[in-house]
């Protein structure tokens, strides 16, 4: 059943989302500008930052296809840049069970209330940030028979959290080797992933929620500035230290929507 203003989620009011307002305008774009700036640096992480701190401030439904469109517009615009460098070999393989993933995550973000998705949403974010702070990974290659429960698991994720990216970060990092060919891929895979998702949430009506258009009008001047800085830091810092610091505020953020759901 498609998605409605009018119904009452948890953490919504009556009229279904909470305005946009000064008290949640100033938290909310400085938010996006970190999760960008992020995303300028290393190609990925922009909705793993963005969604479980903004869900601090806004509903996780209204949260959800807002970055969804603003990574959907990141992704073109570093697509764009770097298209020449897309290994849609590594791509294609992902896209069907993907799709089936993104249905599933649409159904459940429709229908389980705010709590659970709070607190599912913080543990796997917190996940994330010990893999990235304590550089826990492998280096064997893995087969492509992977591309099933990745896509699968992507998917899902990405729909329910507007954040799917680790599990294909972790599958295409034991797939190839290059930077420049491993970032312009992240980049090409997210685009046809937020087209996907785009298709989806149009089906459920989570694009058509009262505020979500201003919001994202307001947030993609900040996400056009957080990329470009990324992009000039990402020439002058290391993986690793970026890694740690993204692990970092991922265990700080991930810690702190557990509280929000607990309490």
């Amino acid at each position: 059943m498609p998605f409605s203003a009018g119904h009452r989620q948890g953490g919504c009011n009556s009229r279904g989302i909470l305005p946009v307002n000064l008290e949640t305008l100033a938290p909310a774009l400085g938010i996006l500008l970190l999760a960008y700036l992020i995303r300028g640096i290393t190609g990925f992480g922009s909705g793993l930052l963005a969604v479980p701190l903004l869900a601090h401030v806004l509903p996780l439904q209204f949260v959800v296809p807002l970055v969804l469109v603003l990574d959907f517009s990141a992704s073109v615009t570093l697509s764009r840049h770097a298209r020449h460098y897309v290994r849609w070999d590594e791509i294609v393989p992902l896209l069907p069970s993907t799709l089936i993933g993104i249905v599933l995550g649409v159904a459940l973000l429709v229908r389980l209330p705010q709590e659970p998705l709070l607190t599912a949403l913080g543990l796997f974010v917190m996940f994330f940030g010990v893999r990235y702070v304590f550089d826990i990974h492998g280096s064997k290659a893995i087969s492509r028979v992977w591309a099933l429960p990745t896509g699968l698991a992507g998917g899902t994720i990405s729909a329910l959290f507007g954040t799917g990216g680790p599990p294909y970060v972790i599958y295409l990092s034991h797939r190839m080797r290059d930077k420049s060919q491993l970032r312009a891929t992240f980049s090409g895979l997210f685009l046809l992933d937020g087209a996907l998702r785009i298709a989806g949430f149009l089906y459920a009506g989570l694009l058509m929620q009262e505020h979500l258009l201003t919001a994202i009008a307001l947030g993609i001047p900040v996400m056009a500035a957080g990329l470009y800085l990324g992009h000039r830091i990402h020439l002058g810092i290391g993986n690793r230290q970026m890694l740690m610091l993204t692990g970092a505020l991922l265990l700080v953020s991930g810690s702190s929507l557990l509280w929000k759901a607990w309490a």
